[in-house]
């Protein structure tokens, strides 16, 4: 049963009263001699209808290819008459044979989606293409390769130490994507698997993606429409589009009207003919958005090819004037000089940053699993921690997509109350077989068996489309055992049925009622009811009076508001962004406290009014509260010009209709019950009921950013203080370092840092974002400290008897002596791990408590530092073990040295910092305004890649494996269906006329 048209306010005109004279309620008396009252218009919400239009061309310059069928500057097979549309498709209501689906199968394609297969061997290979794993790779070189020579092996031990980190990050980043869901595989599982289709004359069943264009099919209540198609017989049919387009209630269709792939029958029966397959259905240009724009890298990767960029710099200075000053100034060997080169290449980057990464994000998902949100790609979490707008789709998402009876604004108009009005509605619907209308008035009842509780049923009359009501008549037991009747239904259609007690001053109020809740997205069903004169259940009645009017809605879920009243406590801005009718759209944004500031979708393709308050369409959707009418190639615009604001940008929807926009955006998150196409498109998908959990999510992953940007400001010190201290105690003293105890300290670094994913950190309440320019400036300031203390205990100990005549150790005067290397070794171990008390902290290091996990870390790699370099006696990496005096007193000259650091970090926030702010503040001022101080100016997207990284090189490689084979659409096809023409595609797709709320 359509609810559409039961309710009456989509398909049908909007009803004018007859005259009075007309008889209504069976034989009830005429009113001749009554004076003629003015026709009313109840002006109930209205689906524009396009009508029926013809081709723009000549039909016969109408090639049949895909090109010129669905080229609407030619044809608009959508909405052309039927006779041009099986003129055009060169069929009949017959069907076509099996030899002209062969043929039309090689001119179409099948009716599926073509999945892009990658080629798995390069995508391991890719995750060894970025500036991090060039010195990775540009190091174990140097180890195996170069220094080999003067009598001495390869450098097996670095390079293979080398060689199995860089393994392990990337089959930590391998396996992680290739767990990841496929949007496309899960769209193109949502197609109806079978389709009942007349070949040869014959009705039969085939494999949906044998269908083509041309072809007739049959489905009825609960099948799949397969394949895009137009009716040609069609019996009481209603189709629920809300998985593709967004709107609450099922639409009614009718011959001639276009029925969708992938929608659901929810009444009635169909034949039809196929006008569109594959990826030329309404379904596959949703497909075909998702995963578009594939030359795009993520957020995390483009600031982990920055902080590669910025070591790759450091290491690079330094390492050139190795080479300008070692080997001319000193007359270094190759070797000795490689060896002195390889200490800054091993040391400078930080090698393990994507596995620590990786382990911190990997842990935050657990952690959000455990308020069930599953997320699908784990990146997603740092750029979930720096949304800043987030879009959410209405239907099923803000709401529960389940038609509810507003008791608020019931409107009575007899001596019947709210309930009464609910219980007459209750007693004329259905309690068994119910479409969306009875079953939300009967739900509106206590107990639903009240419906029928205390009558007698004689007669019902269902709905239908012809008299657009439903009627039951009843005895009722609690009054005596009189036989009355109650009817509900279109507004027009239950007034005019009235002849008791109806005024002019009652229709006045009605036709008011009716346009408020048209203005307010809300639809209209009127009540009535009459006694039955006599016992007989067809006798006749004394005229039905008007009870009340019922206002019906898809109502906000119990958490919404409260969610977007935490989302923009945390600085997100939300924006709703649905395919349902702007009226209820507003209605919505009313209820949940978003704002009724809305703009039609067409707004997308017109741009603001001229001389408007918007100067262009970025200032407008940046303003708005959200945007109604929208189709998925919207959607994916609305979401792709935010980001190109300079915005990270998230999206939450349910149905196929938001994967486009949930694949583009920077974190797409699938609500419970979403369909399979909106998870596998999803990088966050949530598992129970309501919007919660992405407040929930917001907090976690802004913890889990504030651990990751405390680990890179670590890991920018550590680059700097190695190859800072490293090279100026070359340059001064000559002294070459065992590069294998650099790989030592970086592992045992490392292992410790990884239990930052476990730290106790304190989330922002604005949205984070990756400021590199304050991380590399902190990093630099540590560095360069750090670099100073190691510099300082060489000096004293090398120049100096201060340790020998306090302390009563060894003397280590020998510039390269191996226990010098051992004191070196342990120093920068121990105060390289400490950094990151001060790092992780906001105010003074000791007033922050770490977590347990760090504080055992950190102990227990201090503890193996300490046992390395009192018993380690290497002798190919040129240590010896020092005494327990000078363990001591590296000890006491790391803790004094220690505590000046957090010195450090806030005469930094004071000055350089400060003043990174300030000029941060004026170039976003500059970015906004414009010389006059009024337009916005589009700023780069920071989903814009700064590196080919992973995409481009690879891209190319992995397309001549194919022999070239592009999988996606071509230009020209995502051009024919571009959001310029969606917006007039399918007449049941049309939305409803919006007109100012001031109307």
């Amino acid at each position: 049963m359509s609810t559409n048209e039961k309710v009456g306010h989509t398909e049908e005109a909007p009803v004018k009263e007859s005259s009075i004279e007309n008889k209504v309620a069976g034989d009830a008396p005429a009113l001749d001699d009554a004076p003629e009252k003015k026709k009313r218009e109840y002006k109930e919400m209205e689906h524009e209808t396009h009508g029926d239009l013809h081709a723009k061309v000549d039909m016969n310059t109408i090639q049949f290819t895909a090109t010129d069928l669905y080229d609407k500057d030619k044809v608009d097979i959508e909405h052309v008459v039927m006779e041009e549309v099986f003129q055009l498709l060169q069929c009949d209501e017959g069907g076509l044979t099996e030899a002209e689906a062969t043929d039309r199968i090689g001119i179409f394609g099948p009716n599926k989606l073509e999945e892009k297969k990658e080629n798995v061997f390069l995508q391991f290979l890719s995750f060894m293409w970025n500036p991090l794993s060039w010195v990775m790779e540009g190091a174990a070189i140097v180890a195996i390769a170069l220094s080999n020579g003067e009598g001495e092996p390869p450098d097996w031990q670095d390079f293979v130490g080398i060689v199995l980190l860089l393994l392990i990050n990337s089959t930590i980043g391998f396996v992680e994507e290739r767990n990841a869901g496929n949007a496309v595989k899960a769209l193109m599982d949502s197609l109806a698997p079978k389709a009942k289709v007349k070949r040869d004359g014959k009705w039969r069943d085939i494999e949906s993606s044998e269908l083509v264009p041309g072809d007739v099919i049959a489905f009825k209540h609960g099948d799949v429409c397969p394949a895009d198609c137009r009716l040609t017989e069609a019996i009481d049919v209603s189709m629920d589009q809300a998985a593709l387009t967004g709107e609450s209630l099922p639409v009614s269709k009718k011959l001639g009207d276009e029925c969708f792939s992938g929608s659901t029958c929810k009444q009635g029966e169909v034949e039809a003919v196929v006008i569109s397959t594959g990826p030329n259905t309404f379904f596959g240009r949703a497909a075909t958005l998702v995963g578009q724009d594939n030359d795009q890298v993520g957020h995390l990767q483009m600031v982990l090819a920055r902080i590669g960029s910025f070591c790759l710099v450091s290491i690079g200075i330094f390492v050139v004037l190795e080479i300008v000053i070692l080997y001319p100034r000193f007359h270094y060997t190759y070797r000795r000089g490689l060896n002195s080169i390889l200490v800054l290449l091993i040391g400078g980057i930080p090698i393990a940053m994507p596995t620590v990464l990786s382990v911190t994000l990997a842990v935050g998902a657990q952690q959000l699993a455990k308020h069930k949100a599953i997320v699908t790609r784990i990146t997603a979490i740092e750029e979930l921690a720096g949304v800043t707008i987030l879009c959410s789709d209405k239907t099923g998402t803000l709401t529960t997509n389940k038609l509810t009876i507003d008791k608020e604004n019931v409107k009575c108009y007899s001596q019947w109350d709210v309930e009464g009005v609910c219980l007459l509605a209750a007693y004329a619907s259905r309690t068994e077989n119910q479409d969306a209308i009875d079953g939300c008035v009967v739900g509106t009842l206590p107990d639903p068996k009240q419906a029928r509780e205390g009558i007698d049923l004689l007669d019902f009359k269902p709905f239908n489309p012809v008299d657009k009501r439903t009627e039951i008549t009843y005895r009722d037991n609690r009054d005596g055992g009189k036989l009355k009747r109650a009817t509900k239904g279109m507004t027009g259609i239950i007034i005019e049925l009235c002849s008791r007690n109806k005024t002019s001053e009652l229709e006045d109020q009605l036709e008011a009622d009716v346009e408020e809740f048209a203005r307010r997205g809300l639809r209209a069903l009127a009540v009535a009811y009459e006694d039955v004169v006599g016992d007989a259940a067809d006798g006749q009645g004394t005229g039905f009076e008007l009870a009340g009017l019922l206002s019906i809605f898809d109502p906000p879920r119990s958490d919404t508001k409260q969610t977007i009243d935490d989302a923009m406590a945390l600085g997100v801005k939300v924006k709703m962004v649905t395919g349902d009718q702007l009226a209820i759209a507003k209605e919505t944004g009313r209820r949940l406290g978003l704002g009724d500031h809305m703009y039609p979708a067409k707004v997308l393709k017109d741009g603001p009014e001229a001389g408007g308050k918007h100067a262009n369409l970025d200032e407008m959707i940046m303003d708005a509260d959200g945007f109604a009418g929208v189709f998925p190639e919207h959607k994916f615009e609305i979401v792709k010009r935010i980001q190109a604001l300079g915005h990270l940008c998230a999206m939450t929807g349910d149905g196929a209709n938001d994967a486009p926009a949930l694949s583009r955006a920077n974190v797409g998150i699938a609500v419970e019950g979403a369909t399979d196409a909106a998870r596998g498109a999803a990088d966050i998908v949530l598992t129970e009921p309501g919007l919660s959990t992405i407040v929930h999510a917001i907090y976690g992953s802004r913890v889990i950013f504030q651990r990751m940007r405390n680990y890179a400001i670590y890991a920018c010190a550590v680059t700097i203080r190695i190859v800072v201290c490293f090279a100026i105690m070359s340059f001064i003293w000559q002294f070459d370092f065992p590069s294998f105890m650099v790989l030592i300290i970086a592992v045992l670094n490392d292992g410790t840092i990884m239990t930052l994913s476990l730290d106790r950190v304190l989330p922002s309440t604005t949205p984070d974002s990756w400021d590199l320019a304050e991380v590399f400036a902190y990093g630099i300031g540590y560095g360069l400290y750090l670099s100073a203390s190691t510099i300082a205990l060489y000096a004293t100990m090398h120049s100096t008897t201060f340790f020998e005549d306090k302390f009563g150790v060894n003397a280590i005067k020998e510039t390269n002596d191996p226990q010098g290397h051992m004191v070196i070794y342990l120093q920068v171990a121990i105060i390289s791990q400490a950094l990151i008390f001060v790092t992780r902290s906001h105010g003074p290091s000791w007033t922050e408590r770490p977590s347990v996990a760090l504080m055992l870390a950190f102990c227990l790699a201090q503890l193996i530092s300490s046992i390395i370099a009192a018993f380690g006696d290497w002798g190919f990496t040129q240590v010896h073990s020092i005494s327990g005096g000078w363990i001591g007193i590296v000890w006491v000259w790391n803790i004094v040295w220690y505590f000046p650091l957090d010195a450090v970090k806030f005469f930094m926030k004071k000055t350089i910092i400060a003043a990174l702010q300030r000029r941060k503040a004026r170039k976003a001022a500059v970015a906004t305004v414009d010389e006059n101080g009024e337009r916005l100016q589009r700023t780069a997207s920071r989903h814009e890649s700064l590196y080919s990284n992973r995409t481009s090189f690879l891209s190319r490689a992995a397309n001549r494996l194919r022999g070239g084979a592009k999988i996606s659409m071509s230009q020209n096809e995502l051009q024919r269906f571009s959001s310029i023409q969606a917006q007039q595609s399918g007449a049941a797709l049309t939305r409803a006329h919006s007109r100012p709320a001031a109307a």
